[in-house]
This record gives C-alpha cells, sequence and structure tokens, in this order.
C-alpha cells in the first residue's frame, strides 16, 4: 500500500500516487499505482499492458479522508536470472515507464526498496 497523504488530490486522472521501485539489488523494476477504483486510468492501465505490464497485486480500502483507494502492482519478466531485467531490458523497460506516465504528466523518481520492505 502506498503512503498517501490525501484522495482529494491526484497526479493524473486516477492516479493518486505512483511508485517505480526495486527489490535489492535493483535493477528489475515494478510499477505500484494508487488509483481511484470510480475513475481508473485506463489509459495508463492499457499502456502498460501493452507494454508487457502483468498486473500482479489488486487491493481496495478505504483511505482515513474516506476516499476509495485501490492499489495496484505490476511486473514485466526479464531474460535474466530469475526473470530479471538485463541492463539493456531495464533501459527500454524504463523507457517505456517514462513515457506511460510522462504522456499523462506523472513524474517519479525510481527507487530501489530496503530488504525490509522488500520482503515484507
Amino acid at each position: 500500500m502506498l503512503f498517501l497523504k490525501s484522495t482529494t488530490v491526484t497526479k493524473a486522472p486516477g492516479i493518486y500516487e505512483v511508485d517505480v521501485a526495486a527489490k535489492p539489488p535493483g535493477k528489475t523494476y515494478g510499477v505500484y499505482l494508487a488509483t481511484d477504483p470510480d475513475n481508473p486510468p485506463a489509459a495508463v492501465l492499457e499502456a502498460l499492458a501493452s507494454a508487457g505490464f502483468v498486473q500482479t497485486h489488486s487491493s481496495a480500502y478505504t483511505h482515513k479522508d474516506r476516499g476509495k483507494v485501490l492499489d495496484l502492482h505490476f511486473q514485466k519478466d526479464g531474460t535474466d536470472l530469475f526473470k530479471g531485467w538485463k541492463v539493456e531490458e531495464c533501459e527500454a523497460n524504463m523507457a517505456q515507464i517514462g513515457k506511460i506516465f510522462g504522456d499523462v504528466g506523472v513524474a517519479f523518481t525510481p527507487r530501489v526498496m530496503s530488504l525490509a520492505e522488500a520482503y515484507a
């Protein structure tokens, strides 16, 4: 679940928060979205799917300010060990993610999760 301060502010229509993060050592990234289930970001979801990202998790909850939130997680398999991304795959996939969110005006900073966060 992504930390949201409020559900009254969106980064783009239907998107409350975006996190692009990798488990250590940090070369295979997942896309984590907090979305408005009543106004889903259809274009972003379609673009992720067409880029090969598969939804791996979906969890709905009500935020403390009473707004509805749907957490979605997406992963894309690579050709490296344990379906990880090789360097060239990482560059290409990160460019795709950047374009998908750039097209709707959402900026993000990719990050590597802490061990505690990654395996909690």
